[in-house]
């Protein structure tokens, strides 16, 4: 018996990487469809982003088509993303590891999970968004789970796994929302004084525009988390629609701007250049879409992985933060996603959880 037993585990541990590997060439598509407000339906087959050539199947083989291709699309030849692989290798990864470390019932159940926090990571890397279809419908996910699988709440009733979860996103929110409200309060705006008048730059193009202070060039639409936030841009001088102000303040709203009593609409407007002293830039504490991502977070592990998703998700945001002034450029008017670090907070937690419980623990004990 030892030996058909030892053939099934090892069966299932393959059937176990081969669907994540599967499961995360369809979060693939999710990545780069959602952002885009393409369906992730039609066309039912994967295309190349460069020519948009439908890629038959044997070239769609997860962990196989992208070394095989050469990173390369076979039709035109344009470069494709080591994303693609990496995704593919990494959900097959965490597939097996979540299978071989848990029931198999909640192994089925963070399965779902994790698909949910890959994506999620590796748009908000890529677009500083983490879209509805994955934070709220992995909420839903995670109460039909938790009701299905009550364990993943730590009780053996699905009405209380049910509300334990519910509880647990409601909190997640909530607390991520304080911190929202808290650090708009008290980090609001980032003030920047030049040691000499700067030239700057308002170029439109589209629904957008790029925003240049110096070496620093940025898009419009990433200062602008709510529509009463305001750029303030102390000028010596500013050029707006074949007119010339001297020592005033440009007060910028997404889509206007005003100095002094006069308003200027953006969309009317092709460039403002000038020469700043000084920026006062509005900040938030982290996007809308971190919050409901902790709610999934919550409905899937429960309240205690909340708080250690952001206490560890902080922790680790701060020190790549660290690393990254270290090593690289600092930029004022870069955006930091901290999805991520929720993400590698609640993995942690789904992971180790018990254990950061139980030496918590003795650090209570006399």
């Amino acid at each position: 018996m030892f030996v058909p037993e030892m053939i099934y585990q090892h069966l299932f541990d393959v059937f176990a990487f081969v669907l994540g590997a599967c499961v995360g060439s369809f979060v693939n598509v999710c990545i780069y469809r959602l952002p885009l407000n393409l369906s992730i339906n039609q066309p039912r087959r994967s295309f190349c982003p460069s020519c948009k050539t439908q890629i038959p199947w044997h070239q769609n083989l997860p962990l196989v088509s992208w070394p095989a291709l050469r990173g390369r699309c076979a039709n035109c030849g344009a470069r494709i993303a080591f994303r693609y692989f990496a995704v593919e290798l990494l959900t097959a990864l965490l597939f097996l590891i979540i299978w071989k470390a848990f029931p198999w019932q909640i192994a089925i159940a963070y399965w779902g999970f994790v698909a949910l926090v890959i994506a999620a990571t590796f748009i908000d890397f890529e677009h500083y968004i983490i879209p509805d279809e994955i934070t709220i419908g992995g909420t839903i996910a995670g109460l039909i789970a938790s009701t299905a699988v009550p364990q993943l709440m730590t009780t053996d009733r699905r009405l209380n796994a049910l509300l334990i979860s519910a509880a647990s996103a409601a909190v997640g929110y909530a607390l991520l929302w304080l911190v929202l409200e808290g650090g708009k309060l008290v980090f609001g705006k980032k003030r920047i004084r030049f040691e000499k008048s700067t030239a700057f730059t308002w170029a439109r193009h589209g629904d957008d525009a790029d925003f240049v202070v110096g070496d620093e060039k940025s898009l419009w639409s990433d200062f602008f988390a709510r529509e009463n936030d305001q750029l303030l841009l102390h000028c010596s001088s500013a050029r707006i629609a074949e007119r010339e102000f001297t020592d005033t303040i440009l007060r910028f709203h997404y889509n206007r701007v005003r100095v002094g009593s006069e308003n200027f609409k953006l969309d009317q407007l092709n460039e403002i250049s000038g020469l700043a002293n000084e920026i006062e830039i509005p900040r938030e504490a982290m996007g809308r879409g971190d919050l409901k991502f902790l709610a999934c977070i919550g409905a899937f592990l429960g309240w205690r992985a909340v708080l250690f998703a952001i206490f560890a998700g902080s922790l680790y945001g701060s020190v790549i933060g660290l690393i990254t002034l270290v090593l690289g450029r600092r930029v004022w008017s870069l955006k930091l996603p901290f999805g991520p670090y929720l993400a590698f907070g609640a993995i942690t937690w789904m992971f180790f959880g018990d254990s950061v419980v139980r030496w918590y623990q003795t650090l209570l004990r006399p």
